[in-house]
């Protein structure tokens, strides 16, 4: 882009001028980043250049996050998300609605999720989970050189199954979910400073092997020690993930090292929010109630932005290393494993066990098991461990899945919104004494009609009623007396006629025969104005509302929460949120000048030829456009992806560009005319 703005202003001949501009322009960007860096973190940004300096930013930063920075995050949250409420209503607002109406009162937010059905449509996508213990990731080399490689994990597990029907090539997953454990050596150093060589390793090896049969884009990983989780999303689904988060529990040695513990990374996708996590719990023969508090501690301190904790996404899939093993002798489960006895193992599976006593992964579903035990292996190797410990043979690697909508309603869910298990099993890699496990299934999402969200929010509004709640009283007929006609009789009767309508909150005088009288909601006042008057005593009062033009305010209280901006070049993106304003013209934006073609910024020197006339300016903006009407702030949205609503630009002139060089600036007719003196304060 510099080179370009550059080679505009014909600032190139001299290579002087242009490492002058550049680095200019790195220090601005350095300055801004630090600005920012300020406002946002509370230090400037940590550069790696003096490790003094960045250490000193990284204390400053943890006293500011968390003792000092509560009221800057509530703020930033207020103005990003309309409110700090960390409740579950809104958590699903926000992922239902479009921002510029979060700040609506909880009875009309309470009501959308309530109706959300009218304006989203279910529809399905593929997710593959995977999950592998690599041994401390020492033969990651070695895949390029043996016939199994990645790919038989997982692009085409589903084919080494005796019935495929799973078909990958035609609708290959929409997301993978890969997590491994071990990924390294789980020594000192590393439990104290894990390297993250290996974890950028396999994340270019995952994306190599995952493109070949579409195009994916890692969304986001996380790494704690040994355990590390990859998302890969497909590149035209990226527009509709957002509010991606990450999070991390320690459970070895009580919660004070990362040997042992967990990694989660959440996102929503349309209108829905999933949540993968990767855990490795106790290991040992015996750990069960070890591995049951892992698991109990990691449900627990799991927690995202805005209060979001692990249960209450709509999906939460779980893959790892749970070490769970099976309570037989080692001699008969290797026996029972060499018959292919699955089911008599599974019998005697801790996992199944504790899971049917509801003490972990309580309403997780699993795939059935049709595998062998997934460890321990010799490495290169089919045989069980042969080593001194001999250790026998289990079911250490899961992937299991929680549906929220199941477990609130399992009625009345469907299969899809439960989860269709498509595929579970093993692929045979024997770079480790582990055989990866993994799982593909179809889950439910929800679509969102923006333009059918906002009426129903706007029928919504008005079913409700006002938010003001209030009505005005007064008598029917004028009363010349100068006295207020509201005596503690008179008061007593209106409320007591009120409290037959609705509960009243608050009673003021606007004046000595008027009363501005508050309900506890709105819909009670407007049935108090649909009754129109009441009598008390000889006296007939008329009840109307406060604001008989709700609908009016609320629908310009959304324009002004609006984004109220619209790009400088190219079109509105297609995946902008519904805004509440019909559409209007947008300004025709000048040509831009092609972009050369990569060349160095100093050209070698060419015989000078006739000087290249500056590119054309714009035509003249006319000044008696870009008022909004009063109708574009009342009226209902038209379309789901209109622009934003800010004064419309005006539309695009006819009259051509003036080519050529640009008319000269006239000169300044003798000085400015003197400021007014400002007036003193009258002492």
């Amino acid at each position: 882009m510099l080179a370009i703005q550059l080679m505009l202003l014909q600032c190139i001949d001299k290579k002087q001028n242009v490492n002058r501009f550049e680095e200019v322009f790195k220090q601005m960007w350095v300055n801004n980043g630090n600005e920012v860096s300020k406002i946002y973190a509370g230090t400037g940004a940590i550069q790696g250049g003096s490790k003094l300096i960045d250490g000193a930013r990284s204390a400053a930063r943890t006293i500011q996050n968390n003792l000092l920075d509560n009221s800057k995050q509530e703020a930033i949250d207020i103005l990003l998300l309309g409110s700090t409420l960390n409740s579950e209503l809104a958590d699903r607002t926000r992922i239902l609605l479009p921002s510029n109406i979060l700040h609506t009162s909880t009875p009309v937010l309470r009501e959308m999720c309530r109706r959300s059905s009218e304006f989203t449509q279910p529809s399905s996508i593929r997710i593959t989970i995977g999950t592998y213990n690599v041994n401390g990731g020492k033969h990651f080399r070695s895949l390029a050189y043996k016939d199994v490689s990645l790919a038989d994990w997982l692009l085409d597990s589903p084919n080494s199954s005796l019935i495929n029907t799973v078909n990958l090539k035609d609708h290959p997953s929409d997301i993978f979910a890969i997590g491994f454990q071990e990924i390294v050596d789980l020594n000192a150093s590393n439990i104290m400073a894990a390297s993250s060589e290996h974890a950028r390793a396999w994340s270019e090896e995952l994306e190599k092997i995952l493109c070949r049969d579409a195009s994916y884009t890692l969304l986001s990983s996380h790494q704690l020690v040994g355990v590390c989780l990859f998302v890969f999303a497909r590149k035209d689904l990226i527009p509709h993930i957002r509010d991606v988060a990450l999070d991390s529990v320690k459970t070895g040695l009580g919660g004070a090292t990362g040997n042992k513990g967990a990694v989660a990374i959440r996102l929503v996708i349309y209108g829905t929010s999933l949540c993968f996590v990767c855990a490795h719990f106790a290991a040992g023969q015996s750990q069960v109630t070890e591995r049951n508090a892992d698991y109990t501690e990691i449900t627990r301190k799991i927690a995202f932005p805005m209060g979001r904790s692990l249960y209450s996404h709509d999906y939460v899939f779980w893959c790892g290393d749970f070490n769970y093993r099976i309570d037989l002798d080692k001699e008969e489960t290797r026996l029972l494993a060499s018959q292919n006895n699955i089911q008599r193992l599974l019998d005697q599976d801790q996992l199944l066990r504790q899971k049917s006593q509801d003490l972990v992964f309580k309403n997780c579903f699993e795939g059935e098991i049709t595998f062998l035990p997934t460890y321990k292996y010799d490495l290169f190797s089919d045989d069980y461990d042969t080593s001194e410990k001999c250790r026998a043979p289990a079911w250490t690697d899961r992937v299991l899945w929680r549906s929220r909508k199941h477990t609130i309603d399992p009625e009345n869910t469907s299969e899809l919104a439960a989860g269709i298990l498509l595929h579970y099993g093993r692929a045979e890699l024997k770079q480790s004494d582990h055989r990866p496990v993994i799982a593909i299934l179809e889950i439910e999402v929800l679509q969102v009609s923006y333009t059918r969200c906002m009426e129903v929010f706007y029928e919504v509004v008005k079913d409700l009623g006002p938010p003001d709640a209030s009505i005005i009283v007064k008598p029917m007929e004028e009363i010349d007396s100068e006295d207020s006609i509201f005596d503690d009789n008179i008061m007593a009767g209106v409320l007591q006629e009120l409290s037959t309508i609705g509960e009243v909150t608050l009673v003021r005088f606007v004046d000595d025969h008027t009363l501005s009288i508050t309900f506890r909601d709105g819909q009670h006042a407007l049935a108090a104005s649909q009754k129109g008057y009441i009598n008390i005593g000889d006296i007939q009062l008329t009840m109307s509302l406060k604001s008989p033009n709700w609908l009016d305010i609320v629908k310009a209280e959304v324009n002004l929460c609006s984004n109220n901006t619209i790009p400088l070049f190219g079109e509105v993106p297609a995946d902008r949120p519904l805004r509440s304003a019909p559409p209007t013209p947008r300004r025709q934006q000048p040509s831009r000048p092609p972009a050369p073609s990569p060349t160095p910024l100093v050209p070698s020197r060419a015989p000078t030829g006739p000087a290249r006339p500056p590119p054309p300016r714009p035509a003249p903006i006319p000044q008696d456009v870009g008022i909004v009407s009063q109708q574009s702030l009342s009226s209902p949205p038209a379309d789901s992806l209109p622009p934003p609503t800010c004064a419309p630009p005006p539309p695009p002139s006819n009259t051509p560009p003036p080519t050529g060089h640009p008319p000269p600036v006239p000169a300044r007719q003798g000085a400015p005319p003197p400021l007014p003196a400002r007036p003193r304060p009258v002492m």
